[in-house]
């Protein structure tokens, strides 16, 4: 498994480099085009999920007492665990949509389109399952029996949001604004609340950050079995956030899609890990107030992601509001979502495989444009600004 995914990031990567030298100034445009800060928005919530909000201060530990990431600080591994490398992927997949894809036509032959949509049906069940389990460690003491209330409420409340765009929308947008309140809010404690640490305890922490960038090539291959995990995490989301953030793309050239795509997340990215450092070395225990503010946002988060993959796979077959009808489509998707949450408890069903079988589909793209090449000609000429 560790030779599969040094192999298949080491290529999506090598792919982001050739995009770039390739067709920097290639103009692309979705079928639905927003605004730049809407599709960041739309990117950066379908992108993560709660564990964006919550994991790092569980994360941090575990970093720092495993050798295996004694090159750098826990911060700089942190943000590596989510940063510019991982995006790169993204920004990889939403190209291939705009420029490749309406040549090859890979993913509307049969067999290919119905594998693609079963892992992204399975991944967006894995982020309701991933929230569920690690719930009860942000939120001690609930019982069980609430813990799947929510769950119920957050992938309904995910179905119906995913047959309206305007919801949608509105609702990335919120999310975005929610998380930049709850960093500021996190942050303004740090600076006047808890008089044994300060502001400058963060700037140092922004300092930290540069501890990834050193060690930039360390992060390009499996460190260990944590960041390999990962590794097949952001696998599993990559083409299908590709695809879905290949519609609201607005006639970007690429090399500010990618700069949109890799270096606008990061920023906040940096800063929200940058807080909780300062609460992690400082020993703070999260108020309960706050710890509820968090698991709020990352709720928002979670259903977010959820919609945008259930919008994603629905369209792609046949199976959207507009086809079904409301008396199919809410209870379709909300019982599949369930089903495979249920998969996910009881069985030993588990990411790393759907990561693996989105490795095959990029391995499944080289070998068509290879063998179909000559459709790739004159890309940058139809389409250059």
């Amino acid at each position: 498994m560790t030779s599969i995914i040094t192999v298949a990031y080491l290529s999506v990567l090598a792919c982001a480099l050739f995009v770039l030298i390739r067709w920097p100034r290639l103009r692309l445009q979705g079928e639905e085009p927003v605004g730049l800060f809407t599709l960041i928005a739309l990117l950066f919530t379908a992108g993560l999920d709660m564990g964006l909000v919550m994991l790092p201060l569980t994360e941090f530990p575990i970093y720092e007492q495993d050798a295996a990431f004694g090159f750098t600080n826990a911060l700089a591994v942190e943000f590596g665990m989510w940063g510019p490398l991982v995006w790169l992927m993204y920004f990889v997949a939403t190209f291939y949509f705009l420029a490749i894809e309406p040549r090859l036509k890979l993913f509307e032959i049969p067999v290919v389109k119905w594998v693609y949509n079963l892992t992204v049906i399975a991944t967006c069940s894995f982020t309701c399952y991933l929230f569920m389990s690690n719930l009860p460690s942000y939120a001690p003491g609930l019982p069980q029996w609430s813990i799947w209330a929510l769950v119920l409420v957050v992938i309904a409340t995910a179905v119906i949001s995913s047959g309206n765009m305007a919801i949608m929308k509105w609702l990335a947008i919120m999310s975005s604004w929610g998380f930049g309140m709850l960093a500021f809010t996190a942050l303004a404690m740090i600076a006047f609340v808890y008089s044994r640490v300060g502001l400058s305890d963060f700037f140092v922490n922004l300092g930290l950050l540069g501890g990834y960038f050193a060690h930039l090539p360390r992060f390009a291959v499996p460190i260990g079995d944590y960041h390999e995990f990962y590794l097949f995490w952001w696998f599993a989301w990559s083409i299908m956030i590709g695809q879905f953030v290949a519609r609201f793309v607005g006639g970007l050239q690429v090399w500010q899609l990618a700069l949109a795509m890799v270096a606008l997340p990061a920023v906040p990215l940096g800063l929200w890990f940058s807080v909780l450092f300062v609460y992690h070395q400082g020993g703070i225990v999260i108020p309960v107030w706050l710890n509820w503010f968090m698991i709020a946002v990352g709720v928002i988060f979670v259903v977010n992601s959820l919609d945008s993959l259930i919008r994603l796979y629905s369209a792609n077959l046949g199976w959207s509001r507009e086809i079904l009808g409301d008396r199919r489509y809410y209870p379709l998707h909300f019982l599949l979502q369930l089903a495979l949450v249920f998969a996910y408890v009881f069985t030993p069903f588990e990411i790393q495989w759907v990561g693996l079988i989105v490795a095959s589909l990029y391995g499944a793209i080289y070998v068509m444009m290879a063998r179909h090449i000559a459709r790739l000609d004159g890309i940058g000429d139809a389409k250059a600004a």
